[in-house]
């Protein structure tokens, strides 16, 4: 293997990382470099993917020969170890199960008033000024004080400990500052260290309380039954800690320096509130906190054809593997409708972050806030401060901004908390007064108000959001007619394998019974264009349809090109056929095929807009081909998450009840099988760790102990599968009567 001149640290990475890491992609993806005692650098998301996953070939701990200090950056560095993102499996999974309850979904969710209440009273200290350092005053004291007051450090530590987190990432090495911030450390593990003895005390209602009191599980290799000693808390709480601030601080400070340089996404984000579940991941993947991590060889082995010895280091960039555009088209634009959701800003496998939900949770919060309350921000360009390198750890020192002045809070953002806990303004009591099958799985759901008023007027590509009666909140396009302002109509495909709402709904709906809806919003709008073609997958007929609808009341030339797995599965034909006659052209799959895009495509001219609704896989597929006739400009996509692809390639129809047995607890669960597994799973442990539910984030991999699992994920190697020793319980079932996972 050739040696270059590769260093992640230099002037010209830390200038532009992507545009560096994309050189090298396209001349030599893998390779060796001398820089910094030596160590393969990899630039494609295939072998980050690999390497991140290979816990066998590749270890995360101090102790495989590789050198002294830190084992996950390269360089080196000292400091004390970090458990568990320092050691490896089964070591580490001790510790994952010792912290994942602290961070589930769940966990998370009763958080999020107490995020609001900070992320309130923070802005209330600025907001009237009319000028702000977003870094100083928002960015870094928010998540500081959201994490240590949910792990229970006092008011008085939050602003002493803050600062020093931050220092250490934003401080060039050796100089004075980094010097403080290396103190500063060491006051916080003396911290720790008071705060662990303190709540084996005298306990409190908070997150070291949990960790101080833990014992080890019964079958620990040592010290069964036993307190976690105080170096291992020590490790374990200062990596949440400094996991917790400098990520979210970095993360959310970049995008409001993105947002400042394009003010109409910024706009689009406040006219379209929603926009942000989706934008939030496409954030995530192009502005990833931490740019970069390594593993050391275990034993001589292959990257990318190339070769490895035993004892190098190999460095994994989630941000180069981010911009792949193997795997993300167009992968330099930043696109808020994007479904960004394989990055890997939060890591693959074993040591995926396991703070992912709070991280978004506090993301989320100080973004809204900002656009909410600060809607006309602008950054000041020239005070902008940058971090002296990017190669580990990306993000700003300052970012002064000023604003029109606002007025402070009386009390927490009206957009806080959960949205599936607590009823949002805007809510609104309706009634169901019609629920009809359109097609094979298919209800349309009709509602309207009860005292018969008119309801919020809306228009084409807008969705409800319908709060179901166990909390769950799903989005639904409305496919019914914006003049009709009496009634609100949606269709909604039954899910078995799904997350739950579209089965619920199914089985709730009809006449009489009541439902709390969210007022619509648009962030999928019909824009004005010379002619339209709308391309529509499945389910994703519903927006289209409305759309169809008022651009042939507006006399607009059209084209709507419709697949679906069959006939019966496809809602809504006959009434797109009776809108446009031979302008529809219907693909059922079983009939004709796939949709043959490339042709469908080339009948678009230069004015017109192409609308795509659609699983995932379609939807990329479109978006490849746009881009390939140079139409990207003039497509408009809108994602529906509930099935996604797994909808095309797994029938819930073929689903089969199982039994699965729990091996640490000896506890048998059965799925039914209109049923998740991990829904039924997480029902017994609460404390579960998983995030996508869609079978590729690797979160929820779980050893599987006997039995045959029937994988539906999209992560696992061909022959990862054929060994079935693990699998994703978010998407996967069993293709055995009977499982027994290490749970």
């Amino acid at each position: 293997m050739t040696d270059l001149h590769f260093d992640h640290h230099s002037a010209e990475c830390t200038a532009d990382p992507v545009a560096y890491y994309r050189s090298f992609r396209e001349t030599c993806p893998v390779g060796h470099t001398t820089a910094h005692g030596g160590f393969v650098y990899t630039t494609r998301y295939a072998d980050v993917v690999r390497i991140a996953r290979d816990d066998a070939t590749f270890s995360s701990s101090r102790t495989v020969p590789g050198g002294d200090g830190t084992a996950i950056v390269i360089p080196r560095g000292p400091g004390l170890e970090q458990y568990p993102i320092e050691l490896d499996p089964p070591e580490a999974t001790e510790y994952r199960d010792l912290i994942n309850p602290l961070l589930t979904p769940d966990a998370v969710n009763r958080l999020r008033p107490m995020i609001a209440r900070h992320t309130t009273r923070i802005v209330d200290a600025f907001v009237e000024r009319g000028s702000v350092d977003f870094v100083h005053d928002l960015t870094n004291p928010l998540p500081a004080a959201v994490t240590l007051d949910w792990l229970g450090f006092p008011e008085a530590d939050w602003a002493r400990l803050a600062g020093p987190i931050h220092d250490i990432f934003a401080a060039p090495a050796d100089s004075e500052r980094a010097r403080r911030g290396a103190a500063g450390l060491a006051y916080l593990e003396q911290r720790i260290r008071e705060l662990v003895r303190e709540r084996r005390v005298t306990p409190a209602d908070d997150a070291v309380t949990v960790l101080a009191t833990a014992r080890r599980p019964a079958d620990a290799p040592t010290g069964a039954g036993q307190w976690y000693g105080e170096d291992e808390l020590v490790s374990v709480i200062g990596l949440l800690i400094a996991g917790g601030v400098d990520t979210t601080t970095s993360l959310t400070g970049s995008v409001l320096v993105h947002l400042s340089r394009h003010p109409e996404q910024r706009q689009r984000l406040i006219d379209s509130p929603d926009l942000l579940d989706t934008a939030t991941e496409e954030f995530l993947r192009v502005f990833a906190p931490s740019q970069s991590m390594a593993r050391t060889t275990r034993v001589d082995t292959q990257v990318g054809g190339c070769p490895v010895r035993a004892g190098e280091r190999v460095l994994i960039p989630w941000v180069s593997a981010n911009h792949d555009p193997a795997v993300f088209a167009e992968p330099e634009q930043v696109r808020l409708d994007r479904d960004a959701t394989r990055h890997l800003s939060f890591g693959i496998g074993t040591h995926r972050c396991a703070g992912a939900h709070l991280a978004r949770a506090m993301f989320r919060e100080m973004i809204t806030q900002v656009l909410g309350r600060l809607p006309d921000f602008r950054v000041v360009e020239d005070g902008l401060v940058a971090y002296p390198t990017r190669g580990n750890q990306s993000g700003w020192d300052a970012i002064p901004a000023v604003f029109t002045p606002g007025r402070r809070s009386a009390g927490p953002a009206a957009t806080a908390g959960s949205a599936d806990a607590a009823v949002l303004p805007g809510d609104l009591d309706l009634v169901v007064t019609a629920a009809e099958p359109v097609a094979e799985g298919v209800l349309a759901v009709t509602l309207t108000h009860p005292g018969q008023g008119d309801l919020p007027p809306w228009t084409p590509g807008a969705h409800l959001g319908l709060r179901l009666p166990s909390g769950r909140l799903r989005q639904y396009s409305l496919c019914g007619d914006p003049d009709d302002r009496r009634h609100y109509r949606v269709a909604v495909l039954r899910e078995p394998d799904g997350r739950g709402g579209s089965v619920e709904l199914h089985t709730l709906a009809r006449a009489g019974v009541p439902l709390s809806v969210r007022s619509p919003r648009n962030h999928f709008p019909l824009v004005p264009a010379g002619d339209y073609l709308f391309l529509a997958g499945g389910i994703g007929v519903t927006p289209i349809l409305a759309m169809v609808r008022q651009a042939s009341r507006e006399g607009r030339p059209l084209r709507v090109v419709y697949g679906g797995r069959s006939r019966r599965s496809m809602a809504f034909a006959d009434e797109l056929c009776e809108l446009v006659g031979d302008r529809l052209t219907l693909v059922p799959q079983d009939e004709q095929g796939l949709l043959d895009l490339p042709a469908v495509l080339a009948t678009a001219g230069p004015g017109t807009a192409v609308y795509c609704c659609g699983p995932t896989g379609m939807i990329t597929a479109v978006e490849r081909e746009c881009d390939r006739l140079g139409l990207g400009g003039q497509l408009h996509v809108e994602r529906f998450t509930a099935g996604d692809d797994l909808e095309v390639t797994f029938d819930p129809a073929d689903n089969t009840a199982f039994e699965v047995e729990l091996a640490r607890t000896g506890r048998t669960v059965r799925v039914p099988a209109d049923r998740r597994l991990i829904e039924v799973l997480r029902e017994t442990l609460p404390g579960l760790s998983y995030d996508c539910e869609k079978g590729y984030c690797g979160a929820c991999e779980t050893r599987v102990l006997a039995g045959t699992p029937e994988h539906r994920d999209s992560l696992l190697t061909d022959e990862e599968r054929a060994t079935g020793q693990t699998m994703m319980i978010c998407v996967g079932r069993s293709a055995s009567d009977r499982l027994v996972l290490d749970l």
